[in-house]
């Protein structure tokens, strides 16, 4: 059996070279910091991530999968951090609480918006759906100085107001978080704020528009706004018009 680190350097190799240095010009723009990436389309990136992953589990299983998204998901590109959590979306119900845990500690290597919100949206999203006592995890991150921490309070409950089987146990769980999160003044942590309501409006705008009409007197512009987008016209006046004083 091949040491995970030799795979993955055999992954790292095929994204630089079948890479589009144009299009990795074009993907800058998406990011105010600066962002080294290979110049992949995802829906190209997905098919060489799919055969990866099934030869690596049928080969090795599901553990040895890991080590090489572990390998993977470090560095400074992008693509190898999303090629990681690629390899590991379709295989979230096989991965324990260990693992569950050493993917939080991810968040740590991350370095945009982009590799976040892979990492939480396909695979620690969906870990907490499966599990209700991961839902304690979110308010240590809410807590956290490091900014995508913090942003992953929000963005990893986007997968449970998605999903109509546990929307109403996620919500009081949303709650909370945008009344720890609503005086953040990151703009990252603003953005995941805004998109986790917006999803929640979408889901149940029964539900979302009253507390957006709660917390419009102190919510940064930005959250409301973002927050609004799929309500229908005079919902989204109603949320975002001048708080009578």
């Amino acid at each position: 059996m091949k040491d995970p680190a030799y795979i993955a350097d055999h992954i790292r190799r095929v994204l630089k070279d079948g890479g589009s240095a144009p299009h990795s010009e074009e993907v800058q723009r998406f990011f105010k910091e600066e962002v080294k990436s290979r110049g992949w389309y995802t829906a190209e990136l997905r098919k060489v991530a799919r055969r990866f992953r099934r030869a690596l589990v049928n080969e090795h299983g599901t553990e040895y999968l890991i080590r090489v998204a572990d390998e993977l998901f470090q560095g400074d590109v992008l693509e190898e951090k999303v090629f990681a959590v690629m390899l590991l979306e379709k295989n979230v119900a096989d991965f324990s609480e260990k693992d569950f845990r050493q993917f939080c500690g991810w968040l740590d290597r991350v370095s945009s918006w982009a590799d976040h919100d892979a990492l939480v949206q396909y695979v620690i999203g969906p870990m907490i759906v499966a599990k209700h006592a991961r839902y304690a995890q979110i308010y240590r991150w809410a807590k956290s100085p490091n900014r995508w921490r913090r942003r992953a309070a929000t963005v990893s409950l986007i997968r449970s107001v998605r999903d109509a089987s546990c929307r109403a146990r996620a919500f009081p769980e949303v709650k909370k978080i945008t009344a720890l999160l609503l005086d953040d003044s990151d703009d990252m942590v603003q953005k995941g704020l805004g998109w986790l309501l917006r999803e929640s409006a979408k889901a149940d705008a029964q539900l979302t528009v009253p507390l957006l009409l709660a917390i419009r007197g102190r919510a940064p512009r930005l959250v409301l706004r973002t927050a609004c987008e799929t309500l229908s016209a005079s919902e989204k006046r109603l949320v975002l018009a001048k708080q009578v004083q």
